[in-house]
């Protein structure tokens, strides 16, 4: 699943699908589109850990710090140790600025988790 093998399939059906499409800007929007699924994978990977580490600690409240911290250092092991094993396989990078770039994906969603979900916490409360 490396880009070069992405590419060229994707390319073959999106100019069946929609005529001459230039390569040099499919290429750009191919390469945004990889690291976008980057980012919402992780995201979405730590939210899912945020909520396992909740249930494991049977935290009541909505929103808990410690699960919070754990699903964001889950979601960088888990991009670190995926980055390391592309290192080995030739046709795929392992980059340091992959493991970045997911876990500032994963702290952007518990940032965006805690204002969501302390604003129904607050709402509880106020009731």
């Amino acid at each position: 699943m490396s880009g070069e093998h992405t590419s060229g399939a994707l390319y073959a059906i999106l100019t069946r699908l929609f005529g001459d499409i230039d390569l040099y800007d499919f290429l750009v929007w191919h390469h945004y589109g990889r690291k976008a699924g980057h980012v919402i994978g992780y995201a979405m990977l730590c939210l899912l850990l945020y909520r396992g580490w909740r249930a494991t600690f049977g935290e009541p409240r909505p929103w808990a710090w410690k699960p919070a911290v754990y699903a964001w250092l889950g979601t960088i092991l888990i991009a670190s140790l995926d980055e390391w094993h592309q290192s080995f396989i030739p046709s795929r990078t392992g980059r340091p600025q992959d493991v970045v770039l997911d876990s500032v994906a994963g702290l952007v969603l518990l940032v965006i988790a805690y204002f969501w979900l302390r604003r129904f916490e607050a709402a509880e409360q106020s009731a």
